[in-house]
Order: structure tokens, then C-alpha cells, then sequence
């Protein structure tokens, strides 16, 4: 009794703690008029740097008017600045203008200035809610710039985005070709060469040299730098912030990624695709011959969810561009897409890498079982999203139902065996060792297994770990409503909270608070036949009282940390806990006859003991080494 009474008290004062922290939480929320303070001063910080680089860039800006042909005058005051791309400011191109390419699926804009794409715009996806008639643009408002440094033979160091391409737009059948040339005379340039194909997120980017051997320095490679700001595109900045992240290919088809941080730095060797990765959105920079050696940097521009919401991650990238014979040729090509698995496998170049999957099993897991699975049901069947999570939950737990079958009859054994065990655990009390040996012979004699209740539970586990990384990676997910969730790969709020919590949020999801209340019910619902089954071992942790304050954590930590993840992982953990309710009731109610196991235990004890397995030989000679020393110290 006395127990028990511990045991609620430690709930009332867990409960209590917890109280008092959202309150104090509460308390020290900053006002609106502080929050907009903050964001009015970060906005003018802001607003001032882009300023400064603005001044800074007009000291150094190029004529924006083509020079008189033939006025060599002109053209020798742009070579003292210029050197050799002195002629690409003489030509009519030699200002402000843009060539817009596009598809079914995509608006590029290239400048004459740099020559880079300074907007792409994706035509089939709208930003959050919030700006539903908005368009995903990725690249946007100078978030993005593509620079070559440029050593020439008469030492200047020349920035390529500071100079001025010339554009050529073809066609090849139905594929638009662009060609912006930096020229240093009428066959000597510097070319980016664009081809955007019909119903593609693909875009084919090659740069290459002709006639430059005597005006760039090639005794070192050139360094192209690649660097973009991501916009934010969802709804919760939190979790976009978490899976944004940059990724590359290197070596023989490795694979990693730079950590999320401040200033995270990485150097790797032989890239051969880096992608600057949002939550459901990328940009991958491919080459078909690899980089040797690549600095790449990632920082988190998130510091303060409330007001930091603008911007996500700072993307950086700089890869060297080896010479051959003199010149520069690389093949290479862009996508701007959607993070959508079956998307960027479909361009066998590893893409699909940089969808989050899980290492090992459960990364197989995913791949092998729940894409095929949940791709067939929500685009072959034709089936609403929450529709399909649901069916698809289904299956996999009618799938795993002789797991779950297999671990409760092994509880219900050694529910059968308690009373035999609680016997022995009194005659030898004083004898630790003597229990544990005379508890293994009744396991053996009676044919239990005392480890069969946790495999079961040890397979199922991977399935859990993979539905974690499946659900927040899953495209199909985004902006798909179901019931009272407008995006099943967002959270549901229902209630708006007029302070944020930390760790929780500033709003209430209903999915997670469901999701919450079946998890409690089905610990309420197995902790007593686990507690039962296991009686407590002599030295160990009391498994019951951990138990019975589990039963309260766990649905608890589910509030909290699924408050701001997608609806539709909430959605899978609230009907998975369900069915396991459900199957559970059946089993222990209409399949498990517990009078039917006392009579086959009894039954076998019998028999002849089953031959020990390995395992259990050495754990007997172990403990009958350590009796016998035991033995041998007292005497």
C-alpha cells in the first residue's frame, strides 16, 4: 500500500513540475510589441548590410551601355580594368537583361549580368497557407548567385558575375538551348550553355573555354562558387529547418551531408553532385566528372522561430574546374524540383540519396516496403491521402499481428509460471546465484523461453524507427487535407495559442493528443500482464514502477514533441496504436486460453527437458563458475 502511494505522489508532483514550468514558460513570453521590435530591428540590420553591399557593388559596376564599335579609346580604358573581357563590355549585351526559359514544369530567368539564373519558379507548388496563391520559387530576389573567379595571365583576379554575358537562345526540336558567352573576342570565350527539355525538373549546364588558353591562368583550377539563401516554403519553419540540409555525392558513390549548425564546413574529394536540400524542395548541382576537391558550408539563419522566418539555411558551395590543354569543359546540368523519392530516382544519378530514409534496416524498410506500399495506395488505388495512411497502417499491422501474437503468448507463459517463480525466489532468498539456476531448470523443464516475449518486440521496433523518417520525407504528403488537417505533412493546429512554449509551440494539434490517448491505453493495457509475467529480480530496477510512470511519460513525450511534426505521422501513430488495442483484445479474449497453457506447461514438465541451447549452456556454466568461486571465497 505504501507503494502505491509513492507511486502517486510521484505522478502528482511530475505533473505539478510540469505546471509550473508552462506557467513560467508563460510569464516570461516577450509581448507582441517586443516580438515586433525585435523583427522591426533585425529587418533594419538587415536592410542596412544589404546596403552597404549595394554601395559596395556600384563601386565596381560595369558600363551599362555598349561602347561606339571601333572606339578603341573606350576600349582601352575598359582594359585596364577588365584585361582581356574588356570586349565583353563592348557589345550590345553589355547591360541589364534577362532570357526566360520554360516548361510544364518550370520558369527559369538567366541574366546577361553573370550569366546564372537569378529565379527559378516552380509552376505546379504553392508556398504555406498563408501564401497559397504563391508560387515555390527557389531562386529569388539575388538569394542565389554563381560566380568563377576568373586568375588571368595578366594577374587580375575577375569575378564572372560582375561581367556581362552574351545570350543566345535556339531551339534543338523541342528543347530550348541557351548560350551565354563571356567573350574576350569574337571566338574567345568563357560559355554557360542551358538546355531546359519539355516535362522536365532537369537542366542540362555546361561550362566550357575556347580560345582563353592565353588569357586565363590555367596553372590552378578555376574556383566556381555556388551559393543560395532557401526561402521557407512550409508551415512549420521548426521542422523545415530540421530536414533542410546540404548533401553530396563523392568517391565511389558515398554519400553524406554537412551537420546543421552554425559555420559547418566540409571539404570532400571526387563530388559529383551536391544538392542544397529543403524540406520538400532541392537544388542539385551534377557534374559528370567530379570535382577533386569541394569546400561546402551550411548555417542556419533560423535562430528565433517567431521571427526568423524568411529565410531557412545559407547554402555554400565552392568546387574547383580543372583545365585540360589549356581550356575548361565540364558537362554538368541543375535540377530545381520537388524532394520527391520516385522523382529523383527517376534520373538514375543517386539523387534519391538525399531523401532522410535511415541507415541500415530501416533505410530497407523504407525503401522496399513502405514507398512501393504507400505509393500503390495513394496513386494507383486513387485514394485520398489520410484514406491511404490509414489502409496502409492496417496492413502493416495485420502484417506484424503473429509478432504481436507470438510476444503476448510468451507473456502469458510466464504469467503462468509467476507463482512457480515467486516460490523459488523465496526458498532460495538468501542464494541470488541458487535462484537464478533453479529458475533457468524450470524454464527449461516447462519449455519457456523467458527472451521470447522481447523478440517479437525487438522486430517490430525497426517498422516504428522507419515510419519516423518515412512520414516527414513523404512529398505526397504536402498540402494534403484530411478531416480538420489541411496538410497531412504539417501539423493540425486547432487551437492558436497567444504565447509560444518551448519545445511544444505555439498552437495545439489535435492528431498528436489522439495519438497521445491510444498509446496510454495500450500501455494501461499491457503494462499489468508485463508486470505479472516478470517478476522483480533481485539487484534490478523495480520494472513495475517503471512501468507505471512510463505509462504517463510516454503519451506526454508524444504530446509535446509530435505538437509541430506532420499531421500524417500522428495520424499512422493513433490508428497503429488502435488496431494494437484492438488486435491485443482479440488475442488475449479469444485466442490466448490461459488454462489450455498451464495444462501444456504442466505437460511438458513431464517430458524430458529440451536439449539447452548454446546460449543457455553458457549462461549455466557461467553461473555455476560463479557459485563454485563463490564457495571457494567463503572457505
Amino acid at each position: 500500500m505504501e507503494e502505491k502511494k509513492f507511486d502517486l505522489n510521484s505522478i502528482i508532483g511530475f505533473v505539478l513540475i510540469f505546471g509550473i514550468l508552462i506557467w513560467i514558460m508563460y510569464q516570461n513570453q516577450p509581448s507582441d510589441k517586443e516580438i515586433a521590435a525585435e523583427k522591426a530591428k533585425k529587418e533594419l540590420v538587415a536592410k542596412q548590410e544589404a546596403q552597404a553591399q549595394a554601395d559596395k557593388t556600384k563601386t565596381a559596376v560595369l558600363p551599362v551601355t555598349a561602347a561606339t564599335p571601333g572606339d578603341t579609346v573606350q576600349l582601352a580604358q575598359l582594359q585596364k580594368t577588365l584585361g582581356g573581357f574588356a570586349y565583353s563590355a563592348t557589345l550590345p549585351s553589355a547591360k541589364e537583361g534577362f532570357t526566360t526559359i520554360e516548361n510544364e514544369k518550370m520558369i527559369l530567368k538567366i541574366a546577361n549580368k553573370g550569366g546564372y539564373i537569378v529565379e527559378a519558379t516552380l509552376k505546379e507548388f504553392k508556398r504555406f497557407e498563408k501564401n497559397s496563391g504563391q508560387l515555390v520559387e527557389l531562386i529569388k530576389d539575388n538569394n542565389s548567385n554563381l560566380n568563377i573567379q576568373l586568375q588571368t595571365t595578366d594577374n587580375r583576379t575577375l569575378n564572372s558575375k560582375d561581367l556581362y554575358f552574351e545570350p543566345t537562345l535556339t531551339k534543338n526540336g523541342a528543347d530550348q538551348i541557351l548560350t551565354m558567352r563571356l567573350k574576350a573576342g569574337a571566338n574567345e570565350f568563357l560559355e554557360y550553355k542551358y538546355v531546359l527539355k519539355p516535362n522536365e525538373y532537369l537542366v542540362g549546364f555546361d561550362i566550357r573555354s575556347q580560345g582563353l588558353n592565353k588569357v586565363l591562368n590555367s596553372a590552378k583550377p578555376l574556383d566556381l562558387q555556388w551559393d543560395l539563401k532557401s526561402y521557407r516554403n512550409e508551415k512549420g519553419v521548426s521542422i523545415e529547418k530540421r530536414y533542410a540540409q546540404l548533401e553530396y555525392e563523392y568517391g565511389d558513390q558515398k554519400y553524406n551531408y554537412v551537420g546543421g549548425g552554425v559555420g559547418k564546413e566540409e571539404t570532400p574529394e571526387k563530388v559529383s553532385y551536391i544538392a542544397f536540400k529543403q524540406h520538400f524542395f532541392s537544388a542539385i548541382l551534377a557534374t559528370d566528372k567530379p570535382f577533386d576537391k569541394s569546400k561546402l558550408q551550411s548555417d542556419d539563419l533560423v535562430k528565433d522561430e517567431t521571427i526568423d522566418t524568411t529565410f531557412v539555411k545559407q547554402f555554400k558551395a565552392t568546387v574547383p574546374l580543372a583545365f585540360t590543354n589549356g581550356e575548361v569543359d565540364y558537362k554538368m546540368s541543375w535540377y530545381f524540383g520537388p524532394s520527391d523519392y520516385k522523382i529523383l530516382k527517376s534520373y538514375d544519378k543517386n539523387f534519391e540519396k538525399i531523401i532522410p530514409l535511415g541507415w541500415g534496416i530501416f533505410g530497407w524498410i523504407n525503401k522496399w516496403i513502405f514507398i512501393p506500399l504507400f505509393g500503390f495506395l495513394s496513386s494507383t488505388m486513387g485514394l485520398s491521402l489520410g484514406i491511404a495512411i490509414i489502409i496502409f497502417t492496417i496492413i502493416i499491422k495485420i502484417a506484424m499481428s503473429p509478432i504481436t501474437y507470438k510476444s503476448f503468448l510468451s507473456q502469458a507463459k510466464m504469467k503462468v509460471l509467476r507463482p512457480e517463480i515467486t516460490e523459488l525466489g523465496e526458498k532460495f532468498k538468501k542464494d541470488p546465484m541458487k535462484k537464478q539456476q533453479e529458475t533457468m531448470k524450470l524454464y527449461n523443464k516447462a519449455g519457456v523461453n523467458p527472451m521470447a516475449g522481447c523478440i517479437p518486440a525487438l522486430i517490430q521496433l525497426p517498422f516504428m524507427y522507419a515510419s519516423f523518417q518515412f512520414f516527414p520525407s513523404a512529398f505526397e504528403l504536402r498540402q494534403k487535407s484530411f478531416l480538420w488537417a489541411d496538410d497531412l505533412s504539417s501539423f493540425d493546429a486547432v487551437v492558436k495559442l497567444p504565447f509560444h512554449i518551448p519545445l511544444y509551440g505555439d498552437h495545439i494539434s489535435l492528431f498528436p493528443i489522439l495519438a497521445a490517448v491510444a498509446i496510454f491505453f495500450y500501455m494501461k493495457m499491457t503494462s499489468g500482464d508485463q508486470q505479472m509475467a516478470a517478476p522483480q529480480q533481485e539487484g534490478m530496477p523495480d520494472m513495475a514502477k517503471m512501468m507505471k510512470i512510463m505509462i504517463y511519460v510516454s503519451p506526454l513525450m508524444m504530446l509535446i514533441f509530435f505538437n509541430s511534426y506532420g499531421a500524417g505521422l500522428s495520424l499512422y501513430n493513433f490508428i497503429s496504436n488502435l488496431i494494437t488495442i484492438g488486435i491485443m483484445f482479440v488475442i488475449k479474449n479469444y485466442i490466448v486460453d490461459t488454462d489450455k497453457i498451464h495444462a501444456q506447461i504442466q505437460e511438458n514438465k513431464l517430458k524430458e527437458p529440451k536439449k539447452q541451447s548454446k546460449f543457455q549452456q553458457r549462461l549455466q556454466e557461467v553461473m555455476e563458475q560463479q557459485e563454485a568461486t563463490k564457495k571457494q571465497n567463503k572457505k
